[in-house]
């Protein structure tokens, strides 16, 4: 590789392992959190606007993941997440398609921790008595004033804070004077995620509960079974088995 790419493999790297240290406690008590609120039969709802996205997808209908996740989406795709009041109005739409229940959490996952949208679904997720875990960057989001009226960002609100351990402006690689390129918020991002999951079954296994665990549709039987699984939560997830 040249030398961009290496500055940047070698960088992110840091940072990875510097994001898993740093969250390694709060992953470990949301493991117990999250895998309670699973065992009763609970939901586990994602939301992340823009590319934040890509990152709540993740854990969505992912093969060796837990079935009972659920997205909140936003069908303009971020373009008009700072207009105030509309992430309260997505979210309004889906508690009443899906339901968002006292003592379940949700993930809402903004690298800047400033925008209205991502800010309001928290709240309204407070308000309605979940609990709102935060995946931000927490440099950048102390950077950032937030353009919401409450006056306060992702990791003031949320009851638990991911830092995805980034750099202001997400990109960590120098191309040119003033030039940055290379974000790694979603693969730190998703691999927290994916962290967080596999604490959840850790903490369900221990306690000898259910595994709601997906299969790759690609293994035999596995559409069956995942149908089975999916049955458990039937109205409450936004994406629905096959």
């Amino acid at each position: 590789m040249s030398e961009i790419p290496t500055h940047y493999l070698s960088t992110a790297q840091a940072l990875l392992q510097k994001a898993v240290a740093l969250n390694a406690p709060v992953l470990a008590q949301l493991g117990r959190i999250i895998g309670e609120s699973v065992a009763r039969g609970g939901v586990l709802h994602t939301f992340g606007s823009g590319h934040s996205e890509i990152i709540s997808r993740e854990i969505i209908g992912r093969a060796g993941g837990l079935v009972c996740v659920s997205g909140i989406f936003d069908p303009t795709g971020g373009f008009a997440e700072n207009l105030v009041g509309y992430g309260t109005k997505i979210v309004e739409r889906y508690d009443r398609a899906h339901g968002l229940l006292p003592g379940e959490t949700v993930i809402v996952i903004s690298n800047s921790g400033k925008n209205s949208s991502p800010l309001e679904v928290a709240l309204y997720a407070k308000r309605k008595g979940l609990n709102v875990v935060g995946l931000t960057c927490v440099a950048m989001s102390a950077t950032a004033p937030t353009v919401h009226p409450d006056g306060r960002k992702l990791h003031e609100i949320a009851d638990h804070v991911l830092d995805n351990c980034g750099l202001p402006g997400d990109a960590i690689t120098p191309v040119a004077d003033g030039v940055m390129a290379g974000p790694t918020s979603t693969f730190i991002g998703a691999t927290l995620l994916n962290l967080l999951s596999l604490e959840i079954i850790a903490w369900l296994k221990a306690g000898g509960h259910p595994l709601p665990i997906l299969r790759s549709q690609n293994l035999p039987d596995a559409i069956e079974y995942n149908r089975a699984l999916g049955r458990q939560y039937k109205g409450r997830l936004s994406r629905q088995l096959a």
